[in-house]
């Protein structure tokens, strides 16, 4: 099997599958190569889980600071312990006639800044225990409502008490809370259907890769279709360095940079490898934030 060291993974996580045994799968496919996701996917999710492999793992945390696009399914008339089609039905109300219209304007109540109640059925943890299992041993505990942003909500398919809508969101938004209070605010309860991941910024119309494929490869010794680390840190500016510049960096030293502004780069020596992420300070003082041990040629 040929596989580059280091990247970021798109798969397609398919339906039934956590994302931890997600990359289980993975790292047993790359023959134990380090692995992280960036964002998990519940069980019943399909879709977008980036994935980086190797020395990639020390930008992880950047790509969850990213925007996520979802499709999902609402059934209106029934809600769900969970939230979902996984959870026991524990309120039924009957779903008034609904115009595509009427939806439009109870979508658009959504949209922008708002506070949500994380669910019980959730991996938050209160005393270091997950609210799922709290929530499965018949508990429920204050949760405290977190900020997110709605920046787009769309509805595709209206029939009956089917609704099909699209939404782009911040992180922290749990798209089985929203989709409840889209019910609530049409007069009735639901739960989800189906919910699908469609990206993670910064991987907007960005191809993925299934298990299966990933196997297949791996068992005709074909290179996996890996994106460069550096993908995952787009949205910062680049920043090359000359040879020495590079050298003292990796060496950990501050370089001085009086014409640089403040702000975070991506850096790249002066052959366009990739080093890492610094930052420059006020007085153009650069400061290594992660170094990659052996700089990546991109």
């Amino acid at each position: 099997m040929s596989v580059p060291p280091v990247g970021v993974l798109l798969l397609d996580k398919p339906t039934g599958l956590s994302s931890n045994a997600a990359v289980q799968r993975v790292r047993r496919l790359a023959r134990g190569r380090k692995a992280g996701h960036c964002g998990s996917l519940d069980p019943l999710a399909s879709g977008m889980l980036p994935i980086c492999l190797g020395e990639a793992t020390r930008l992880a945390g950047e790509l969850l600071e990213g925007r996520k696009a979802y499709r999902f399914g609402l059934l209106l008339g029934e809600r769900s312990a969970t939230g979902d089609a996984e959870g026991e039905i524990v309120e039924r109300r009957p779903v008034p006639p609904l115009t595509p219209q009427a939806v439009l304007e109870a979508l658009e109540r959504f949209a922008g800044s708002q506070l949500q109640v994380p669910p019980m059925y959730s991996a938050l943890k209160r005393e270091g225990v997950p609210l799922y299992r709290l929530a499965r041993a018949g508990l429920e505990v204050p949760r405290a409502a977190r900020p997110i942003v709605i920046d787009e909500i769309q509805l595709l398919r209206l029939e009956g008490a089917h609704l099909e809508l699209s939404v782009l969101c911040s992180k922290g938004t749990y798209v089985r809370v929203l989709a409840e209070d889209i019910a609530r605010a049409l007069e009735t309860c639901g739960r989800l259907e189906s919910l699908r991941r469609e990206y993670v910024e910064p991987f907007v119309n960005e191809p993925m890769v299934s298990l299966e494929q990933l196997a297949e490869a791996s068992a005709c010794g074909h290179p996996w279709p890996l994106l460069r680390p550096d993908r995952a840190v787009w949205h910062l500016p680049p920043l090359r360095l000359d040879a020495s510049q590079a050298r003292l960096l990796c060496c950990g030293q501050v370089i001085a940079l009086p014409h640089a502004a403040a702000a975070r780069w991506r850096l790249y020596d002066a052959d366009g490898r990739f080093l890492g992420l610094g930052v420059t300070s006020e007085g153009g003082q650069l400061r290594v934030q992660r170094l990659f041990s052996v700089p990546l040629a991109v």
